[in-house]
Formats: C-alpha cells, structure tokens, sequence
C-alpha cells in the first residue's frame, strides 16, 4: 500500500495541452475520487498514473518511488475498467487467477489468493461459474478480483459501474466502499457521477478542462465551493443560480427571488453583477404568487417543485414527500439569507466571501 503524488504533471497530443500541471497527494490508504464532466481529462489522468498515457512532463511517485517513465507492470497499480473484459472461456477462478499464472507464481499460492478475494467479494459459490453464467454486478466483482489478487499497492478504478442498471450500481457502490473499508488499500476512481464521488470518496478532485478546480473531503466541498462550477457540480439537484445586482453595502437585488438578499459577504461596487447560488433544500415554499410551479417531480420520500421564476429563471425546491402541489399553480419562495452564497459574474465565477 502506497501514497501516490503527481507534482506539475501535463499531458500533450502534440500541440494540444489536455492535463494542465496538475499538483495531487493522495495519501496511503485513501480513497481519492476524480471527478468533472465528460472531457474534462479525469481518465487521461488516471491513465497517466497507470502508465498507459505518457506523461509529457512533471513527476508521478508512488510511494517514494518515480514511476513517471516505468512501465505500467513496474508500477504496483492494478486497474478496473469500465468493461469487465473477461475471458469467456474461463471460469470465475480461473480469470481472477490469470494474471498470476502468466507470471508464473505457484498454483497453490493462486489458489490461496483466489480463495481469500472471492471471500471478501462474495464470489465463494461462483469460483465454478464462467461470465455468461453471471450477472453484471457479479461480473464487474470478478474484475475486481482479478486486481485484488495481484496485491497492488493502487487500486485504480475508470468508472467501473457505467454499465450497470441503476440497481446495480448502487449495489456495487456499497461494495466498492466495504472493499475500502476491509482491505485499506489506496483507490483512485473516475467517475462523472457526483453522487457516486460523494458517496465513497475520502477526498474529491473536481476537475474542469485539465485543471483542478477544487479538493476536499466530499461535505467541504458540498458546504463551502471555491466557484460556481465546483457548486454547480457537487450537489442533487445541482444548486440554483439566480443573476443579481449589487445596490449597496451587504445588500443585493435577486429578481429570480423576487427580492433583496441582505448578505455579510464581501460585494463589490454598487452596480456590479453577481450571481446567487441557493441549494434546493434551502429554499421554501411559501403563500404567494411569485413563481408558479412548472413540474412536479413526486419521488415519495421527497417531492420536487419546478419553478420559473419572474426573471424566467428556473429554480428546483426540495419539499417533503407529502407536500401537495398542483402543476400551473403559483407560489412565494422563501429562504435564510446565511444559506445564500454569492459568485463573480464573471466566466470563472469565484466565490465571493
């Protein structure tokens, strides 16, 4: 088990920068979460650690050692794909022991591995089995196994549940954090799931463009974002953002919310543009005709109100499962104003504070 660090790694296809000095520490034993929208660079990333990327420049350890120029079976990683990338022929065993024989270690220590990874995954009465013998789920635990038995110091994950069915995943996304738990290995994971970055990360890296935008444990980067992208992306329903105008000191006109938020943030002039991020869970409906209810979204536990706003804007409301709401009709809105976190206009959107 080992730490892994990326100092001032870039990557290039030739005159094009896709990674953009990224600086990481992932300590030993934690389960780090890349996570960003589709082509955002988190696999070229996680590929780079792994060594099937080159990496153009900047130093990648794991542990002590420089792994920048080794190859990837120098490396002590073992990596989970998102297909299983099984052989058919074989049985469950036999796949999860494969690597070891093409390196010739002794059958009974295949065995014995084997045996204790199908233990902790729960594959002890499948070992006979072949792939098409087995269910999605099942199948991506082989995988896992299959790293498992090798004894990486690394464990790299490229989104390892994008082909199962909601069920599934939210099964496999338990499992994936008892290994955690019970093996205490480093992982590192890709996913463009914030929920699943959110619900098995130790620490978050949302990445935008090649760049980190933000890293922190999941509930700091929930509760306080560096910028409206970093809002934006970590939450479910994702933030509401409502335009504003500064008007005086502490003091901002909202016309999403049909009124003015009184804030101790640090504005700018009277007159600048700012934007105001408010969750949905921190926003109630109240008596009133301010903005009328578009969608309904009744999930029984929880209800979510669609709102369009007298601006035009569009906000989401968390209300509970009981709430009765009738689609066309009106409503106020009402929030604390210490929920309230309020960005630059600008393209970078950074938090004002």
């Amino acid at each position: 088990m080992a730490g892994v660090t990326l100092d001032g790694v870039i990557k290039r296809y030739g005159e094009v920068q896709v990674i953009h000095g990224v600086d990481l520490t992932i300590e030993e034993g934690e389960f780090c979460v890349f996570v960003g929208p589709s082509g955002c660079g988190k696999s070229t990333l996680l590929r780079m650690i792994a060594g099937l990327e080159e990496t153009s420049d900047g130093t990648i350890r794991i542990g002590t050692r420089d792994v920048t120029r080794m190859d990837p079976s120098e490396r002590g990683v073992a990596m989970v794909f998102q297909t299983y990338a099984l052989y058919p022929h074989m049985t469950v065993a036999e796949n999860m022991g494969f690597g070891l024989k093409m390196t010739g270690h002794p059958r009974a220590e295949i065995d014995r591995k084997v045996a204790e990874a199908a233990r902790i995954l729960k594959l002890d009465q499948l070992l006979q089995r072949k792939p098409k013998a087995l269910s999605g789920g099942q199948r991506q635990r082989v995988a896992i196994g299959r790293a498992i038995v090798r004894g990486p110091e690394v464990f790299l994950f490229d989104e390892p549940l994008s082909n199962l069915d909601a069920e599934l995943r939210v099964e496999m996304r338990v499992e994936i954090a008892r290994l955690h738990r019970e093996i205490g290995a480093t992982m590192v994971y890709v996913t463009h799931d914030q929920v699943e970055a959110m619900t098995l990360a130790d620490k978050i890296v949302v990445l935008r463009a090649g760049r980190v935008e933000q890293v922190g444990r999941p509930l700091d980067l929930y509760r306080d974002p560096d910028n409206r992208f970093v809002a934006g992306f970590i939450g479910s329903p994702a933030m509401n953002f409502c335009a504003a105008e500064v008007t005086g000191k502490g003091l901002c006109n909202v016309p999403g919310l049909a009124g003015t938020l009184t804030t101790s943030v640090a504005l700018p002039a009277p007159g600048a543009r700012v934007v105001v991020g408010l969750r949905p869970q921190a926003l109630q409906l109240v008596p009133g005709d301010s903005h009328r209810i578009e969608i309904v979204e009744a999930l029984g536990g929880v209800t979510y109100a669609h709102l369009s706003a007298p601006s035009g804007e569009k906000l989401v409301v968390e209300t509970g499962g009981t709430a009765d709401l009738k689609t066309g009709s009106a409503t106020g809105l009402s929030f604390n104003p210490a929920d309230a976190l309020v960005f630059e206009a600008g393209e970078k959107g950074h938090r004002l504070r």
